[in-house]
């Protein structure tokens, strides 16, 4: 059980109470960001850091939402999950990093377009994919924030 709630509170952000989910996604932007400055992330492993942060939070978050109960706060690995969805295919420097973190802390807290709905799913996918939705939403508009060179 430990393994799982270090995990779904990204090495105990979580337990910082309120915030947590912005400051995860800052760690995950810094962490981004020292990875790989001045160019692109490669694909293959930033598509596999990615898709192992996911599938690890769907399974730590299902776990301890057992004894936390449904959504809880201090499960934080779905903002980073989230965030490394946004910075996927983007140029890495500070404006396009901290354009991302914006976008995907407006759609993760403002829910629109069906990411609500989607933390009705049971257990771990419930918790993961509202954030993992709109990763992909904030991705979709950095990128074309950064194509149309706004």
């Amino acid at each position: 059980m430990l393994f799982h709630k270090l995990t779904s509170t990204c090495l105990g952000i979580g337990y910082i109470g309120k915030g947590a989910g912005t400051v995860a996604a800052i760690a995950c932007c810094i962490c981004w960001y020292l990875a790989w400055a001045g160019g692109f992330p490669p694909i293959a492993i930033s598509l596999a850091v990615t898709l192992f942060i996911t599938l690890l939070g769907i399974w730590s978050s299902g776990v301890v939402s057992r004894i936390w109960g449904k959504d809880p706060s201090r499960v934080v690995i779905d903002e980073a999950a989230g965030m490394c969805i946004t910075l996927l295919f983007v140029p890495v420097n500070i404006v396009h990093v901290l354009a991302g973190l914006v976008l995907f802390r407006f759609f993760d807290i403002a829910k629109p377009l069906l990411i609500k709905k989607l933390e009705r799913l049971p257990g771990g996918w419930g918790i993961m994919l509202d954030d993992v939705l709109a990763g992909i939403y904030a991705s979709i508009l950095l990128q074309a924030l950064i194509w149309l060179k706004i």
